[in-house]
């Protein structure tokens, strides 16, 4: 970061919202790509053809991003995470992880991924500088994670789980969007899992994204009934909330348990009162709000040929522009309006 900058304005590039919230984490869309189709992010429309994907032309370049996540980081910003689409299928991807793990103060880097190709990266991933490791995945059943990712490779999804364990990631966890009907008779295997292996279980609640979105109230399950579906199964004590567990209240189920279960309530019991988050999309667009499509055209800036103020400048109006909340039900509630934005641009 231009040393004048930082310097002289020291103030201004606290990334501290209009409501005080303290913005230290940014989530990196790599790609708009993906190698599976799952039901909640390829829309009704989208599922009997394919939607237009971006040129790679249309991408940051990894030195774009470098510089981008350079002057994030000066800013404030320490933690980073690398989502999708699936952002293994990048090319590059581990060279443009060792280069962000040399960036002195950016301390956390993460990775969503869908499983799929961990058991080959798993290794690299870690040496390049990844701590952490999610992965997405709805079923325990081979046939039905077909039905609901459109491919039928969930044994290789699991390989990529056991690998990650095996190399040593700091954390391991899996992400479950829970959907009634479709997934929801197996949470108490999932909850199982919980106590055998060392992973974190994290149920998250069906969000409504898309302009054709499958979320329906039927569909739509809370986390409050999933908390009481588990007491069948034992009590759930509270763990300690860490900063770097997110909104997710973790718990686990008995003393003897080796991992944790986490739940996430977007919908019913939303946590933008502590939302410390930005978002920049694989189209180049930095996002304040998941649910809110109001976005900052950071590669228009960047290509623009801007200074180093330039980038800060877009983090700033960003923050500026973060809203107090999402205000999904009120808006589902009034006119059924909801995020119109691609889930597999935007990065989850």
């Amino acid at each position: 970061m231009n040393s004048e900058i930082a310097s002289s304005h020291p103030a201004a590039h606290q990334l501290v919202d209009t409501f005080s919230r303290s913005i230290s984490y940014l989530r990196l869309s790599l790609t708009d790509r993906c190698n599976l189709r799952c039901m909640y992010c390829v829309t009704e429309e989208e599922s009997n053809q394919c939607p237009p994907k971006l040129q790679h032309h249309d991408l940051l370049s990894y030195e774009e991003l470098l510089r981008v996540v350079g002057v994030a980081v000066e800013m404030g910003i320490t933690k980073l995470r690398l989502t999708g689409g699936e952002p293994l299928l990048r090319r590059g991807v581990i060279d443009f992880i060792r280069q962000l793990g040399a960036l002195d103060k950016l301390t956390d880097i993460r990775l969503t991924t869908n499983g799929v190709l961990l058991e080959k990266y798993a290794a690299d991933l870690l040496a390049a500088g990844v701590s952490k490791v999610n992965v997405s995945l709805d079923t325990l059943q081979p046939r039905r994670f077909a039905k609901i990712t459109g491919v039928d490779c969930h044994r290789q999804v699991w390989r990529g789980i056991e690998k990650a364990l095996e190399v040593g990631f700091a954390s391991v966890k899996i992400n479950v969007v829970a959907m009634r009907h479709i997934n929801d008779d197996e949470i108490k295997d999932f909850v199982r899992l919980s106590r055998t292996m060392p992973l974190q279980i994290r149920f998250i609640e069906f969000m409504p994204i898309g302009r054709s979105t499958r979320w329906n109230d039927e569909t739509f399950i809370s986390a409050d009934e999933i908390r009481t579906r588990l007491a069948q199964f034992g009590e759930l004590l509270s763990l300690e909330r860490r900063l770097s567990d997110g909104p997710a209240q973790v718990f686990r189920l008995g003393e003897d348990a080796l991992g944790s279960i986490g739940f996430i309530s977007p919908v019913s019991h939303h946590f933008c009162d502590e939302c410390n988050r930005l978002r920049l999309t694989s189209a180049g667009a930095l996002r304040s709000c998941l649910l809110h499509d109001d976005e900052i055209d950071l590669k228009a800036i960047l290509r623009g040929g801007c200074d180093d103020q330039g980038i800060s400048q877009a983090f700033l109006d960003a923050i500026r522009n973060k809203p107090k909340g999402h205000q999904l039900e009120e808006r589902l509630r009034d006119s059924g309006a909801n995020c119109h934005g691609q889930m597999s641009r935007i990065g989850g």
